[in-house]
């Protein structure tokens, strides 16, 4: 018998590969940066999010489908990425339009004078011209891509820490990562946490330094990034949940106090799932918010870590594919309801507008999935796996298991 490798056991992550594979090489083929124009730069701008929205949804299903945390916080991470890295963006970005600027002065301008222009030109929306102690390694990209990882990563090891330490469970963790998010939220529209309140940081979509090339190459570029760690975080997560530990993550939500008994650290299991799914949630939002150009501290807002549980209840937790083209269909839809795209429905003495019904419909989508199909998108597959079921093998059976060739322990094969 061939040595099963992690690809043969896992046939999703092969499929899942090759789909996004051919879907990123049609639309960058279709797009404006290659001269073709049947997307425009916007849409691809849009499926660039998406990815980014499919990944932070896949950390999210290992959390919740995986491993039994319902976490009501993740896209707080997914935030503090995007801040971490439209820190260097901004101040990048200010330093050459105030170098420039100050070029024709008389004199040269001093290192110092350069950097207070800076922090008036980006505080001064606030009544400030001073940089906060957070932005030390705003200046240096490699030490700010370091704070994309390190700081949403610290958040979740010592929120973590501290919940399951105390064995906080079930609802009560929920509210308290909910909890977390909106203190958070709240703490940055303060003027006082340094990264401009409620005015957030905008022209992110602004690449120091590439001023010479257009947005249709720009968004091609985010583009193939966000399909890059998509695809990697798929790998990773699905060698996760794969082998041992996957089988530990399993029993964990299932019977958290069986697999206690069976001597695994549980709260060491939990601790590392929540940290990990945090890291790769917060390099998801530093793909993100460049193709938005802009992020506040709405994106953190409590709402927004709900409307992620609510994608993969959708595309089906527990299915990494599942939580993935859960975030891609009600991303896409949002898109399309909220932008316009769908027709009003007029009704005579009411017209049915859905950039005003579109939560509705998805609230109520949320409930029918629920109630009529739990295992959402993704159990689709299923059906399709039962018209089509696997051949037998022709090796030797190993136990009585319902379509083996020897059914019964101990047959003597016919």
């Amino acid at each position: 018998m061939k040595p099963q490798t992690f690809f043969s056991q896992n046939r999703s992550v092969f499929w899942f590969l090759l789909s996004l594979t051919i879907f990123a090489l049609v639309v960058t083929v279709m797009s404006d940066a290659m001269g073709n124009g049947m997307i425009s730069t916007s849409f691809v701008k849009t499926l660039g999010k998406t990815l980014c929205l499919m990944l932070v949804a896949v950390a999210m299903d290992v959390v919740w489908g995986y491993t039994g945390i319902l976490s009501l916080g993740h896209m707080a991470f997914f935030g503090l990425g995007g801040y971490m890295i439209g820190m260097w963006l901004m101040y990048a970005r200010t330093e050459i339009i105030v170098t420039e600027s100050l070029r024709a002065a008389a004199l040269p301008p001093t290192p110092q004078e350069i950097h207070e222009s800076v922090g008036t030109q980006i505080f001064g929306v606030v009544g400030s011209s001073d940089f906060p102690a957070i932005w030390v390694f705003a200046h240096s990209l490699p030490l700010q891509l370091a704070m994309v990882v390190l700081v949403p990563g610290l958040l979740a090891l010592v929120f973590g820490w501290l919940a399951f330490r105390s064995r906080v469970t079930g609802v009560y963790l929920s509210i308290l990562t909910q909890a977390m998010t909106l203190a958070l939220s709240l703490y940055l529209f303060q003027n006082e946490a340094g990264l401009r309140g409620n005015n957030g940081l905008s022209g992110l979509q602004n690449l120091p330094g590439l001023d010479d090339l257009p947005q249709s190459t720009l968004s091609i570029i985010f583009f193939w990034a966000s399909a890059v760690a998509l695809g990697a975080g798929y790998v990773l997560f699905a060698w996760v949940v794969s082998g041992k530990m996957g089988s530990v993550i399993r029993g964990i939500r299932d019977n958290e106090g069986r697999v206690r008994f069976l001597g695994y650290h549980v709260e060491s299991y939990k601790l590392f799932i929540f940290t990990l799914t945090g890291v790769v949630a917060a390099i998801a939002g530093a793909l993100y918010y460049p193709q938005a150009g802009i992020i506040n501290p709405n994106e953190i807002a409590p709402i927004a870590s709900i409307y992620l549980a609510v994608w993969v209840a959708i595309g089906g937790r527990g299915r990494l594919y599942g939580a993935a083209l859960g975030a891609a269909v009600v991303s896409l839809l949002s898109s399309w309801f909220t932008g316009g795209g769908a027709p009003n429905i007029p009704l005579g003495v009411y017209t049915i507008q859905w950039t005003d019904w579109w939560l509705v419909l998805l609230g109520l989508s949320f409930v029918a999935v629920t109630l009529l199909a739990p295992k959402g998108i993704g159990g689709l597959f299923d059906l399709v796996s039962k018209r089509h079921p696997v051949a037998i093998s022709s090796s030797p059976a190993v136990g009585p298991d319902v379509g083996a060739r020897r059914t019964v322990e101990g047959e003597e094969e016919k």
